[in-house]
């Protein structure tokens, strides 16, 4: 369920990835879970619990989901069950201190740029854990993280020029997490589960910054021409 909840927080339904009764459906059950962490973030609000609070709290799920991966093998084999869930615990945290942000009236620009530069701290040392945990090729490893990162950077530098991003490519944020959780439990029965999702989001990360690059270049062009006009 918090699979599912991440995925739709982070991906508004278009016509890009779904036919219009899959937007339909999707934006109902998008609504339903917004709902859900609505009441999350009362509950948050109530502790006194504040965006960047929450935020903070997500990177220190990170750090213990990145050396959980690291010492897996070396300190206990139930670390590799921990990673997933303290991954799953980050990213919900990303998913519910933005909710809280706009809920309650918190957003502020540092706010938003904490919550953008934490999430890379949190990209890297997870793929960093993984490949000194040996659960993946060094190479594969770092090629994921290259494309991960610039798949962030790609949507920063878009925006910051005026061209919105979101939704476009194959491996945003949430997608990227899904395919970590459910390649580390498949780990438990299958030994080389991570290795291959580390494959699969080495290969689709980088054609995500591909079509980033071929939307910008479009999206820049149609303005300009527009500006001619």
């Amino acid at each position: 369920m918090l699979l599912v909840q991440m995925w739709f927080l982070n991906k508004d339904c278009d016509n890009t990835y779904l036919n219009c009764g899959g937007i339909e459906l999707l934006t109902k059950l998008k609504e339903k879970v917004q709902l859900w962490l609505v009441g999350e973030a009362r509950l948050a609000h109530s502790l006194g619990l504040t965006p960047n609070k929450i935020s903070v709290i997500g990177i220190i799920f990170a750090v213990l989901s990145a050396v959980s991966y690291w010492q897996w093998e070396s300190q206990h084999p139930l670390l590799l069950i921990l990673a997933p869930l303290f991954l799953l615990a980050s990213g919900f945290c990303d998913a519910l201190d933005g909710v809280l942000a706009r809920r309650f009236g918190e957003a502020t620009a540092f706010g938003g740029f904490l919550d953008s530069l934490l999430d890379r701290y949190t990209d890297a040392m997870i793929f960093v854990g993984i490949i000194l945990g040996g659960l993946s090729d060094v190479y594969w490893g770092l090629l994921a993280l290259i494309g991960s990162l610039l798949v962030s950077y790609c949507r920063a530098r878009a925006e910051a020029a005026g061209v919105k991003m979101e939704t476009v490519g194959l491996m945003e944020r949430a997608e990227r997490i899904i395919i970590l959780v459910i390649a580390s439990f498949l780990t438990l029965a299958w030994k080389d589960a991570l290795q291959w999702g580390i494959i699969l989001l080495a290969v689709l990360t980088n054609l995500t910054v591909l079509q980033r690059v071929i939307y910008f270049r479009k999206a820049s062009q149609k303005e300009r021409l527009i500006g001619v006009v």
